[in-house]
């Protein structure tokens, strides 16, 4: 995965990956804070933010932010996660001044008015409720909640109806005042612009932000024990979810744990998870897992969706073919074509200029570099039967597993 990086003066770095693909540029910023930075009275603040961001700025209003793109058929949103906030654009080519002026703008130049704070606040309460009549997504949160009890990691990235109503205009300066470090943000291009030219326009609109340097480090989350909550809802499928801590992205055993968790549970139909329990028993209509690596710890979970009278057998076979991993190393061809299966999906996704470009920011902010797409393959392919069990072991006993369960209320 090649790429350029640059340094401004003040710390924010400047990416570059070249794409003559077609017409077609997409740039984003990103900054080394999300909802883990937030004060336990503030859950919610990053992601209102964020919003906050396209409400208005010293030069434009929000008709007017939202239109300068989209005027030349260009597109701009933002994002956030637990530990990221990420403003994103797509255009032609010919625009790229334009869309790194736009973001600039309402990154650095914001005004925050009370108005738009107080109308913001009604559609984030809107999108709390609307997410909270989404159990499978819910009950990701609130998992996640369980893994990482007393710890910010744990919070939910919207928020609470509580915490979101006492949010105000100081909080907001303060919280962007306090995580938003020139050192953690990275300015990254995918296109067919001259690098210099991109070095260019970024010291044009990022070069004169005022230094502003991180003095802290991330506070780390303990390991809680395990524990298994069931929860009665007014639901009708009911939901399952079984997981761990596991490792964050500096760890040697990460690249194992990305191919045991595709082998597992990973995309496509032909994962082990969808084969033996939803095809072979059809008992379920959805099941997969996850593995989100953070900073400093990770997130690894099993996700089912199934009748009421089905998930305790469900969830048995679950542990059962992760029993099977643990106990028995994977076999030479099994292996062989778990990695092959990795390789592709990762070239395919490729595909996704604007998607590769962002990870490659997160990459960088996290390690400092990105590894190449044959570094890649070669890291995958050094992956042994024996790191897939040693991985299997630690992650996958039933000893460290948690779970959370929504059944439909009688």
């Amino acid at each position: 995965m090649e790429y350029q990086l640059h340094s401004l003066k003040n710390g924010i770095r400047v990416l570059h990956k070249k794409s003559d693909a077609n017409d077609i540029s997409h740039c984003c910023v990103v900054i080394n804070t999300g909802a883990r930075e937030e004060d336990p009275d503030k859950v919610g603040l990053a992601h209102f933010l964020e919003h906050l961001f396209f409400k208005g700025t010293a030069n434009r209003n929000t008709n007017q932010i939202l239109n300068r793109l989209e005027v030349v058929g260009g597109d701009i949103n933002a994002y956030t996660t637990k530990e990221h906030t990420c403003i994103h654009a797509s255009f032609l080519n010919q625009h790229l001044d334009r869309a790194a002026e736009l973001i600039s703008d309402i990154l650095f130049h914001s005004t925050f008015p009370e108005k738009e704070i107080n109308k913001e606040r009604g559609v984030i309460l809107d999108e709390i409720d609307s997410y909270l009549d989404l159990p499978e997504e819910a009950i990701q949160d609130d998992f996640e909640g369980l893994l990482f009890k007393g710890h910010a990691l744990g919070n939910n990235i919207l928020g609470t109806a509580e915490t979101v109503n006492k949010i105000n205009k100081k909080d907001v300066i303060k919280f962007l005042k306090n995580n938003y470090h020139t050192d953690e943000i990275i300015f990254a291009v995918d296109g067919g612009s001259d690098f210099q030219k991109i070095i260019a326009i970024a010291e044009k609109y990022f070069g004169d932000i005022k230094t502003n340097l991180r003095n802290f480090k991330r506070l780390k989350a303990k390991k809680n024990k395990a524990i298994q909550v069931v929860k009665n809802k007014s639901i009708i499928q009911s939901h399952a979810i079984i997981g761990s801590q596991c490792y964050g992205n500096m760890h040697p055993k990460k690249t194992a744990m990305l191919l045991l968790n595709n082998y597992l549970g990973g995309p496509g139909m032909s994962a082990k998870l969808n084969l033996e329990i939803r095809e072979k028993q059809g008992i379920c209509y959805t099941i997969e897992s996850n593995y989100i690596p953070f900073s400093d710890t990770g997130i690894f979970s099993i996700y089912m969706g199934t009748d009421k009278e089905k998930m305790e057998r469900c969830q048995n076979l679950v542990l059962k073919e992760l029993k099977k991993l643990s106990d028995k190393k994977l076999g030479a061809i099994s292996l062989h074509q778990a990695k092959q299966k990795f390789i592709g999906q990762i070239s395919l996704a490729e595909e996704n200029r604007l998607s590769v470009i962002i990870s490659l920011a997160k990459n960088i902010i996290e390690e400092g570099k990105a590894d190449s797409l044959t570094e890649i393959y070669k890291k995958i392919n050094l992956v042994s039967a024996q790191d897939i069990l040693s991985v299997a072991n630690e992650v996958l006993s039933p000893a460290n597993l948690s779970s959370l369960t929504f059944l439909p209320e009688s």
